[in-house]
């Protein structure tokens, strides 16, 4: 595969450099030096080998307030390019993203088969197929980095610990998918891939705190406090899971009554819609019932908005965040469900408290592929090894 032959991060003043211009820039030099508490004259000497080396690019002068014009520093988000791949139980999502994460090129796949073995050989022609595709569209453009992410635990980025969807207990993904693709490859949690997406790139950006809750086949949720995520061993535990939204509600697979899996997930309001309707719907059908006064439809729909309102209230009641990203490939129930939401939220949040700021993401699962593409790009800008660290 067309792939640039080594993998070098950026370590030291030069990775802060580069990580201030690529997640704020372009920025003068000027702004930098007080970022960083650097001299110009240190700051010149560093950036210097960044320009070179095409990463940085100076853009043209501008007239500053003070003495004389100033050039902008700004990265080139075609200088590198990454693939990301996200895993559900039947279908692998892919992407190829700049260096900034915006998409170039995309395409899914079906997995048919969900051995370790059948899902490499998958994942590696979705690659190929992508890189192929990005040549046709830029040529000339290579790829840096391969992302991987999915439902369920991983350990250092390399090894899938367990994935109950796909039947997987200690599977070394990255270890494989290097050895397939060519490429340096990291494994992560899609909850947590996603929320250095959206902290890197998306909803949170420029916000020191904000909480990320997605709905969907499941239930994630990711944190950043101080501009940084939150982490831990246990990431990807689903722990959101089992958190009571409704202490009437129906049973969930782990037998707790009323947890957010039973209350939420996109495979529990089907099940339930076809119980009290009588007959088998979609989940895209029961919101455009709910939408349309269906009585049967829209009962259901609030008591889910409802409990989705009284779970995001413990969010902001216990974390305190700037703001509530809320996505997944359920999402769409929150706007259905307004009012349901915002009266749930209130019934458990002190009067005196303001309504949370709530900002909705895009359903679509290439987002989360896009996510994956962001743990390769932060391998790359961070050193894999640092990862989880964004020292701003």
């Amino acid at each position: 595969m067309d792939a640039h032959p080594t993998w070098t991060p950026l370590s030291g003043a030069p990775r802060r450099v580069a990580l201030e211009v690529l997640l704020d820039g372009p920025l003068a030099r000027s702004e930098l030096s007080r970022r960083l508490g650097l001299s110009p004259g240190s700051l010149t000497r560093l950036t210097r080998p960044l320009v070179d080396s095409g990463l940085l690019v100076e853009l043209a002068p501008v007239e500053a307030t003070l003495g004389r014009p100033t050039r902008p520093l700004a990265v080139v988000p075609s200088s590198h390019h990454f693939v990301g791949v996200k895993l559900t139980g039947d279908h692998a999502y892919g992407a190829v993203t700049d260096l900034r994460a915006t998409v170039v090129v995309a395409e899914d796949t079906a997995l048919t088969a969900t051995d370790p073995d059948a899902v490499v050989d998958v994942v590696t022609d979705l690659v190929r197929r992508l890189v192929s595709r990005l040549a046709d569209a830029r040529p000339g453009a290579g790829v840096t980095g391969l992302g991987v992410s999915l439902g369920g635990h991983v350990a250092d980025q390399t090894t899938v610990t367990h994935a109950s969807h796909l039947g997987w207990d200690d599977v070394p993904l990255a270890a494989r998918l290097g050895r397939a693709t060519g490429l340096r490859t990291v494994v992560e949690n899609d909850v947590v891939a996603l929320t250095e997406a959206t902290h890197w790139f998306g909803e949170g950006h420029g916000s020191d705190r904000f909480a990320l809750v997605t709905i969907g086949a499941g239930i994630g949720y990711g944190l950043v406090v101080h501009d940084s995520a939150v982490t831990s061993p246990e990431a990807g535990h689903s722990l959101l899971s089992h958190f009571p939204v409704a202490p009437a509600g129906p049973p969930g697979p782990c037998g707790h009554h009323g947890c957010a899996t039973s209350m939420l997930t996109i495979g529990s309001l089907v099940s339930r819609a076809a119980e009290r309707l009588g007959r088998p719907v979609t989940y895209d059908q029961l919101l455009d019932l709910a939408a349309a006064g269906d009585p049967p439809a829209r009962a259901l729909v609030d008591e889910s908005g409802a409990a989705l309102g009284r779970m995001l209230a413990a969010v902001a009641n216990l974390t305190m965040p700037e703001r509530i990203v809320l996505g997944g490939e359920g999402v769409r129930l929150a706007t259905v469900a307004h009012d349901a939401l915002l009266a749930g939220l209130r019934s458990e949040r002190d009067p005196h408290t303001a309504v949370p700021r709530i900002e909705l993401q895009s359903p679509e699962l290439a987002l989360w592929a896009r996510g994956a593409a962001v743990v390769a790009i932060q391998a790359f800008v961070l050193g894999k090894e640092d990862t989880a660290e964004v020292t701003r």
